[in-house]
């Protein structure tokens, strides 16, 4: 592998990886004792010719979508030039190997009609197969947001890493770490909203300093009907933060935890901040603001009136 691609791979990666060549030192220096360990195979470290039905999909691979016309696009690409970039595996057995990185380039050498793939053998337990896999799909270019959050929460949950150590592992500091979690905080119509490109990260930031979902969800709002710049949007949490609290008069009764569970589960579902008034009796009213005509008519079709 050349050093630009083991840069491009990322820190993380690339020393997960080197664990190969120790043990490939360890092989060659068997080899020279006259130390034998059965049938001669392919060896680690150097790029190997092997058939594609020996190799085996990684199970702990986070991505499951993929862009069938981009890979039909990389497809045509190996017919003409065959596949430059070997992928990379371990080995299993003396004819089987399972993926550790380049799931996307052995798909389109299936669609291209390849019997055989110019791979690199690592060795790698299931504790790093799980890293190498969610350190490649990071670094994937078109990952949104939420994608790389949940990521990053993987690997803290599933590889027992603390949020340190794992900005160590991908090459971020502590602190985007930590912005990318907090997006997991937010309700699920904002993060939807990420995932689906109507909101930047920036604003996300900006939503996430404000405690309250239903106001973090009534801005969001505000956002896309607006089409709020991140400028505008931190002026308005910070206009929200600093407005005064009224204190004359008699203060409502604070809400039961089952009345505020209900609020905030019908502002998620109409993405708008949604009020529950109980009074005596059991009656009560739910109060929707809307926006504007064509947020009501959004409001209302969610109702499917």
């Amino acid at each position: 592998m050349s050093a630009e691609k083991r840069n491009a791979l990322g820190r993380g990666l690339s020393a997960l990886l080197n664990d190969s060549e120790s043990v490939n030192q360890s092989q060659n220096n068997n080899k020279a004792n006259n130390v034998s360990s059965g049938p001669e195979v392919n060896s680690l470290g150097s790029v190997n010719e092997i058939k594609l039905s020996e190799i085996e999909v990684n199970p702990f691979q986070p991505r499951t979508d993929f862009d069938q016309e981009a890979l039909t696009e990389l497809a045509d690409s190996i017919k003409l030039q065959g596949l430059i970039q070997p992928i990379t595996v371990r080995r299993l057995n003396a004819h089987s190997y399972q993926l550790i990185s380049g799931e996307r380039r052995l798909r389109a050498s299936k669609l291209a009609g390849l019997t055989h793939i110019p791979v690199y053998i690592r060795s790698a337990n299931d504790q790093q197969m799980l890293e190498m896999a969610l350190i490649e799909n990071l670094q994937r270019e078109n990952l949104n947001a939420i994608e790389v959050a949940l990521s990053l929460q993987r690997m803290i949950e599933e590889c027992n890493l603390k949020q340190d150590e794992l900005g160590e592992r991908v090459s971020k500091n502590r602190s985007t770490v930590t912005n990318y979690l907090r997006l997991l905080k937010l309700p699920p119509a904002i993060q939807a909203s990420i995932r689906e490109g109507e909101i930047t990260m920036g604003h996300a930031k900006a939503l996430i300093t404000i405690d309250d979902p239903t106001k973090q969800i009534y801005i969001h709002q505000h956002i896309i009907q607006q089409g709020l710049s991140v400028r505008k949007t931190e002026e308005l949490v910070r206009d929200m933060q600093r407005a005064p609290v009224k204190k004359e008069g008699k203060q409502p009764e604070p809400i039961s935890f089952q009345v505020q569970k209900i609020q905030d589960d019908l502002a998620s579902k109409f993405s708008s901040r949604v009020k529950l008034k109980i009074g005596g009796q059991g009656r009560g009213t739910i109060e929707i603001p809307f926006l504007s005509e064509s947020d009501l008519s959004r409001i209302l079709e969610i109702m499917d009136w």
